[in-house]
């Protein structure tokens, strides 16, 4: 089993912004508490990708958890997007398919994929703007996420949901451009195999760290230092230097990055039973999930 030395959570934000407020990452080493990595004046997403760039050409000992789904729903119906022809059938091509047609969009906006006039008949714009091919209700689900569910060890969203203060749709496909523009200098797991060295990149989601340090569900954001002190004790981590502001993005992002390297060591994250050779190439998985 490969053990990583450094391991980062980003917690990541599909606002329309160049530097969006929700961007956060935060790294723990073999010692020592974690700590917030910055940048001037914020990250942006494109900060993020050149900053994993350069992880890659330094073969830094390095898990990376992104709180983000990296594929869409495609073994409930057999398609990521039916009745369009251009649908891929792999989790890479569909991160090559948004990225392209989102092209023109700065700070890895996915503005124009949205409007496309296939891809947008899938997704809940708005209240009053929701696409003919929408499944009601929650929307679609992947593998991961209806067992989440099922099991309780999560409630994910669907990605095919663009409304309310819990959707997760925007974030993703924004990750998904930034993981096409890698090209592969950092393998994803479990798309790519678990490298002998350097860098690797798994999926996340910080709820699962949150629950795993006692917060409980639906109450899982901490806004002062008192909160992040008792979560960090539950993973038997040190507290970090008093930070400029308490903000949920700032602690999700230090409590999921020691909880990262924790969960890093079992076995069972790795080899989920559900998780097949066909689901991971297509939908992908949630590191945590098992």
């Amino acid at each position: 089993m490969r053990r990583f030395s450094h391991f980062t959570c980003v917690d990541w934000s599909g606002a329309k912004t160049e530097r969006p407020g929700g961007i956060a990452l935060a790294t723990i080493g073999p010692d020592g508490p974690p700590a917030l990595l910055s940048a001037n004046p914020r990250w942006s997403r494109e900060n993020v990708r050149d900053w994993l760039l350069k992880l890659a050409l330094e073969k830094q000992d390095m898990l990376i958890g992104f709180d983000l789904s990296m594929a869409l729903p495609f073994h409930d119906v057999g398609s990521y997007f039916p009745e369009w022809e251009a649908s891929p059938s792999h989790a890479t091509d569909l991160w090559q398919l948004v990225d392209t047609l989102s092209a023109v969009d700065p700070y890895l906006n996915v503005l124009s994929f949205l409007d496309h006039p296939e891809a947008t008949r899938h997704f809940r714009h708005s209240r009053d703007h929701v696409g003919d091919l929408f499944i009601g209700g929650t929307g679609r689900l992947r593998v991961v996420e209806q067992h989440q569910r099922e099991t309780r060890q999560a409630n994910s969203a669907s990605c095919f949901n663009l409304v309310g203060a819990a959707q997760v749709g925007k974030s993703s496909l924004t990750g998904m451009r930034m993981l096409h523009q890698l090209n592969g200098a950092i393998p994803v797991w479990p798309f790519d195999p678990i490298p002998d060295r350097g860098p690797m990149i798994v999926e996340i989601y910080t709820t699962i760290a949150a629950l795993a340090a006692g917060l409980p569900k639906g109450k899982s954001k901490i806004r002062d230092r008192d909160g992040l002190e008792a979560a960090l004790n539950a993973l038997q981590t040190p507290l970090p230097a008093m930070l400029s502001r308490y903000d949920d993005h700032s602690t999700d992002a230090l409590i999921t990055a020691a909880w990262l390297k924790n969960a890093s060591t079992d076995m069972r994250l790795w080899h989920p039973p559900m998780l097949t050779d066909e689901i991971a190439q297509k939908e992908g998985w949630t590191f945590g999930i098992f």
